[in-house]
């Protein structure tokens, strides 16, 4: 699947979030990691589209995840193609909380690792 690159508008809108969390992108990279609710990420990818780290992808919801929804959230995530994000690059999380501001669905967490 395709993923959108740094949308610096969507950036700079999520930068000026009152709540944003984290270290304001001068954490040591890794020391944070996002963490993603699969029940509540719809695949929208507004956090691909603000981190400038290159932390997320978009992928397929595993099955076993997937069985794991209730009702409800299963049949959400079918109407979004059973759409994801994920965190291949997590090391890279400098703790900006651009992702955390930006989600839609407050799908993402940052967590000291």
């Amino acid at each position: 699947m395709s993923t959108p690159r740094l949308d610096k508008a969507k950036a700079r809108k999520a930068a000026m979030h009152p709540d944003r969390p984290g270290e304001e992108c001068r954490g040591a990279p890794g020391a944070w990691v996002p963490q993603i609710a699969r029940s509540k990420c719809e695949g929208k990818g507004d956090c691909i589209a603000v981190c400038p780290y290159d932390v997320f992808e978009m992928g397929q919801i595993s099955d076993e995840d997937f069985a794991a929804m209730s009702l409800l959230q299963r049949f959400k995530s079918r109407v979004h193609g059973r759409r994801t994000v994920f965190t291949p690059r997590a090391d890279a999380c400098q703790a900006c909380g651009l992702c955390v501001v930006a989600c839609p669905e407050r799908a993402i967490v940052l967590v000291a690792k």
